[in-house]
């Protein structure tokens, strides 16, 4: 074998296995968003009781601020601040998201992206937390239905949430 045909090789075989460990990545960043949606919704109800109890206590801690020096116990302090604010913001992102997502799925012509939309919604959002097997019973489905909507529902509020990168997850 010439020197060429074994450098040839050589770059294909290093090419091939770039482009399989490119598309491993890949997946894993997609697995990544779609965990961390579902995350965001599962414990979509304690972060809105956390933000709506704690907004008055959040004041309070701010008037803290206004010290001259910070020790470590304003510090502290300062860094609960920061993690309420960045609590209540991401609340009211994904509130942002929740509402473009219900939109869409009302405008839709197929009916199982209000469905998905809904199940999604009794699941993770709404007051009254309804289980699988009752929206199975609601939705007239079976419950391996209810679970695929709502992996359908999370890629597409996936979407909404990581912007582009989400559009991934549907493709």
């Amino acid at each position: 074998m010439e020197k060429q045909e074994i450098a040839r090789i050589a770059a294909e075989t290093a090419l091939e296995f770039y482009k399989k460990e490119q598309e491993r990545q890949n997946r894993l960043k997609r697995d990544r968003r779609l965990r961390n949606t579902k995350l965001l919704l599962r414990n979509y109800r304690k972060f809105k009781v956390h933000c709506r109890e704690n907004l008055k206590e959040l004041e309070e801690l701010k008037d803290l601020d206004s010290l001259e020096y910070l020790d470590v116990e304003e510090l502290a302090i300062e860094a609960i601040i920061k993690n309420k604010e960045r609590t209540a913001a991401m609340v009211r992102y994904v509130d942002r998201m929740l509402e473009i997502y219900r939109i869409l799925s009302e405008k839709s012509r197929k009916p199982e992206d209000l469905r998905r939309f809904k199940i999604l919604y009794d699941l993770y959002i709404s007051d009254q937390e309804k289980t699988v097997d009752e929206l199975s019973d609601c939705h007239k489905i079976d419950k391996r239905s209810v679970y695929r909507d709502i992996n359908k529902a999370c890629e597409a509020l996936s979407s909404l949430i990581f912007g582009v990168d989400g559009l991934r997850l549907i493709s």
